[in-house]
């Protein structure tokens, strides 16, 4: 009987060790993407106190505000997640914050693929026209997609994967209980 407390007990704290993984992980990759946002957010402000700034027409200057939202917004979801385990993280609600933060993270990830794609649209319409820059975002779009969307769908395992890998570990976990 106390063999099995002390398995159990393992497993907790096992659970407890990957939680931390996933939350320092998910911190350390959204601190990265939080520096290009800010360049991202340093770069919009800067644009408008320029000396051309003036020259936007009225879809540009629509494009430039909901692009300068955007990343707001996307700076607000993405150090979310960074503030919650400052303020919640070191009393063991792990297991409640991974969650959230993986949910904002992928609306930051998507609010941010729409600012840099507004980014491109505002500035190719203004440098090389509306009809190019639009082909451009397109195309910049089209990668978005393809990296974000696409490749993690291609790259995801199969079925089979899983079933096999769930089937391994619980092939351990019942050697590990039968363990003296």
């Amino acid at each position: 009987m106390q063999i099995r407390h002390q398995l159990q007990a393992q497993r907790r704290e096992k659970a407890r060790e990957r939680e931390s993984l996933s939350v320092a992980e998910l911190l350390q990759e959204l601190r990265a993407v939080q520096t290009g946002v800010q360049i991202l957010f340093a770069f919009l402000l800067g644009l408008a106190f320029s000396g051309r700034f003036t020259d936007l027409d009225d879809v540009e200057l629509g494009i430039y505000v909901a692009t300068l939202v955007l990343t707001v917004i996307t700076t607000a979801l993405i150090a979310t997640p960074i503030a919650l385990h400052r303020r919640m993280g070191h009393d063991g609600s792990s297991s409640r914050i991974v969650p959230i933060a993986a949910l904002m993270a992928e609306i930051g990830f998507v609010l941010l693929a729409l600012a840099l794609n507004g980014a491109i649209l505002l500035v190719t319409t203004f440098v090389l026209g509306r009809l190019a820059g639009i082909c451009i975002t397109i195309m910049t779009a089209s990668v978005f997609v393809a990296l974000w969307l696409v490749l993690p769908w291609v790259l995801r395992p199969t079925r089979a994967a899983r079933v096999s890998h769930r089937h391994s570990g619980a092939g351990q976990r019942a050697k590990a209980s039968r363990a003296p």
